[in-house]
């Protein structure tokens, strides 16, 4: 034998080489040929045999199971490739994966002229399909490892061995990565003496498709001697995966009268299965459609796009002429490309029929009536249309206008949104006396604008008859409110004024009553019959019940109808002002210290209930001071105010002090008033009026209170 070379690693797995020359082995474990090429049929016949293959393990091919990337075809076990069923398109390439407890291998199958259904397989398996090649010389030679995902009981279950020819006495092999020492822990484990690979549990290419591990071997002390080497898990996917509907409620509208061909909506699929391969090759039809009027086919939708189109006329997707305008569309998708072995999924697709303006709403008479009494304003008719479109659209919404017999604005129209009828109302009172009778010529139209075949016609034209009422309508007094001016204080019978009251119907001949209904302050009194106002007591401008000058009356009129009608007429009396209040001082009572050094007193002022000229200026006056009581003074500050002071300190007493105040009305009036001067005691800070004692009188005044005094003895 030639000289080995230190360390060959071969790892047995879907494609496995025992890459060794001639005088190594004499078996050498796999398919004898890798790769056959052969033309695309016009149909691959059912049980027909397309070609033979050759595999051994070099063991006897004990427990040898074939498994080929298509459905359609399967190895028989004298290794004859044969169709399932009658097929014609199956892509450009088949890949045959052969397994034994001891080797496994994978052939490829050209099909020359074949077209691509999914993306190759080769893509998955990453590892040359070619005839075995020289061996080279290297320390680690791997290939990956192709496992089937949910593999059955047993486990656990070989499914290659590290070879290392060169391997130094009681070293060992180790294996380390994802799925052994790191989670998830212990799916695979390698015999350290042998090198088999063992797989302990089933594998699920969903939730991890490719497991990348490291082999190496170890001295009897765990020291690496060789590697580590990558070693790439590959599980193969099986269809176990059903296409699932992600992304609903699946809800479309479509336009009635739309052409056909027209695109509704797209629905899509999601198949977890691995995407390059025809496991997650999805294809749609539709299985149901409810309801199935006017056509069972009213819908198509793509195979492959899953896009779903109007197949009907557009005469015959007319919203107003279907059963129901909400069609639901069971939608199911298949993987393997829709043929019979695959797995199903569906979905419901709801599909919703939109109306479109292409009917008029139309009055359901030409003549509405109506009638209402004068003087009454609200709803009077209502006008009733009929639309064919959604009723939940603006194309059934109307929308109403009177167009001609309203000059004077005396109604409105409005639509009610819950039955589309228009609400015709007055909204002036009407008068009988004026116009017993109205037409209005009144228009309807959609919210939406009409589709541009159709227009409105006569039937969206009505006309509306109003009759008014005649009604016993009040008495109305002109001019209201009726003014007058008069001074205060005129003579009690003076005559004010004559109202006026008319009966608006006219054509009644009605008599009519005068009446007081409001005079607060009791001064007036009318007459029933003509209307006249007088007075029944004297007009005071300074009464409460005048306010600002004026003084308001309210009278009735009333009509000899049955039963009969009232009309209220205002009066307002302005009152021009006399002089017929006097003046009056504040305030009445001041204080002084007995030893002030400032012999001010008080400051005064006057008011006045009058109005000016017959106010201020006022004149302020000491009434009746005597000589010796000449101890008093005042003095004009402006119109208003005058200054009260002492020419002298004045001992501790209570003085009154009469105050005569004078307006400049013509002629002027006077008021005299008592100012009670209290002179206090002032010491330390301390006011002290207590002391005061008896009231301290001017001359006169005693002189006048002993005669007084007197009298009332005398009449004892």
């Amino acid at each position: 034998m030639q000289p080995r070379t230190p360390l060959v690693l071969c790892v047995l797995l879907s494609q496995v080489l025992l890459l060794t020359s001639a005088e190594d082995l004499d078996c050498t474990p796999g398919f004898q040929q890798k790769v056959f090429h052969i033309n695309q049929p016009a149909e691959f016949i059912e049980d027909q045999s397309i070609l033979n293959l050759t595999f051994s393990d070099c063991k006897g091919n004990d427990k040898l199971r074939y498994e080929v990337s298509s459905p359609y075809f399967k190895v028989n076990s004298d290794g004859s490739l044969v169709a399932l069923r009658n097929v014609t398109a199956v892509g450009r390439t088949l890949f045959v994966h052969a397994r034994t407890p001891h080797a496994e291998d994978m052939a490829e199958l050209v099909i020359v002229g074949g077209k691509d259904v999914q993306g190759s397989l080769q893509d998955i398996f990453k590892f040359a399909r070619t005839s075995p090649v020289p061996r080279q010389k290297r320390s680690i030679v791997v290939s990956p490892i192709l496992i089937p995902e949910n593999q059955r009981q047993p486990f656990p279950r070989d499914v290659g061995k590290v070879v290392d020819s060169d391997r130094p006495e009681r070293s060992k092999f180790r294996l380390t990565g994802k799925g052994v020492d790191q989670e998830p822990k212990g799916i695979f484990r390698i015999n350290e003496n042998t090198g088999s690979v063992s797989v302990t549990r089933t594998l699920d290419r969903e939730v991890i498709a490719i497991y990348q591990l490291f082999v190496e071997t170890t001295d009897a002390n765990g020291k690496t001697l060789e590697g580590p080497v990558p070693l790439e898990v590959i599980v193969i996917d099986q269809n176990d995966n059903r296409p699932i509907f992600r992304e609903g409620p699946y809800i479309g509208h479509v336009m009635e009268g739309s052409p056909t061909g027209t695109t509704v909506m797209r629905m899509t699929a999601f198949d977890a299965d691995d995407p390059a391969t025809d496991n997650a090759l999805l294809r749609y039809n539709i299985r149901q459609q409810t309801p199935d009027k006017p056509s069972p086919n009213m819908f198509y939708i793509d195979p492959e796009k899953g896009d779903i189109v109007t197949v009907v006329s557009p005469a015959l997707l007319d919203r107003e002429t279907l059963e129901n305008p909400k069609y639901e569309l069971i939608i199911e998708a298949q993987d393997m490309a829709g043929l019979d072995v695959g797995l199903t999924g569906t979905a419901t697709a709801t599909i919703m029929i939109d109306d479109k303006n292409d009917h008029s709403p139309k009055f359901t008479k030409k003549e509405f009536q109506a009638t209402v009494e004068e003087g009454a304003v609200g709803v009077i008719v209502n006008l009733t249309v009929e639309d064919k479109d959604d009723p939940t659209t603006g194309a059934w919404r109307a929308a109403y206008t009177i167009i001609n017999g309203n000059p004077g604005q005396s109604f409105e129209i409005h639509t009610n949104p819950q039955t589309n009828e228009g609400m015709l109302s007055v909204v002036k009172p009407l008068d009988y006396e004026i116009s017993a009778f109205h037409t209005l010529l009144i228009k309807v139209e959609n919210e939406d604008p009409l589709v541009p075949d159709v227009s409105y016609g006569p039937s969206s034209t009505a006309t509306v008859h109003i009759t008014v009422l005649d009604v016993n309508e009040g008495p109305v007094f002109y001019p209201d409110p009726m003014m007058v001016t008069r001074q205060e204080n005129i003579s009690v019978g003076s005559v004010l004024l004559t109202v006026n009251a008319t009966d608006p119907d006219s054509l009644q001949h009605q008599t009519i009553r005068y009446s007081v209904y409001k005079d607060p302050a009791g001064w007036l009194n009318i007459n029933p019959i003509n209307g006249t106002v007088d007075t029944t007591a004297v007009l005071d401008r300074e009464s409460p019940f005048v306010h600002n000058s004026v003084y308001t009356a309210l009278f009735l009129a009333i009509d000899s109808g049955n039963p009969p009608a009232t009309g209220t007429g205002t009066l307002l009396i302005t009152l021009e002002d006399v002089n017929d209040n006097a003046p009056f001082i504040y305030p009445t009572v001041a204080e002084v210290c007995d030893d002030a050094k400032n012999l001010s007193v008080v400051i005064l002022g006057a008011s006045d209930k009058d109005l000016h000229p017959n106010t201020d200026p006022f004149k302020f006056e000491i009434h009746k001071q005597t000589a010796p009581d000449k101890v008093w003074k005042i003095s004009k500050i402006n119109n208003t105010h005058a200054l009260v002071s002492l020419l002298q300190n004045l001992n501790k007493a209570n003085y009154n002090l009469p105050i005569m105040v004078t307006d400049s009305g013509k002629p002027p009036m006077t008021n005299i008033t008592d100012l009670r001067v209290q002179v206090c005691s002032c010491r330390n800070s301390k006011v002290d009026c207590n002391a005061a004692g008896a009231l301290h009188f001017s001359l006169p005044s005693l002189l006048l209170l002993s005669l007084l005094s007197i009298l009332s003895i005398a009449c004892l």
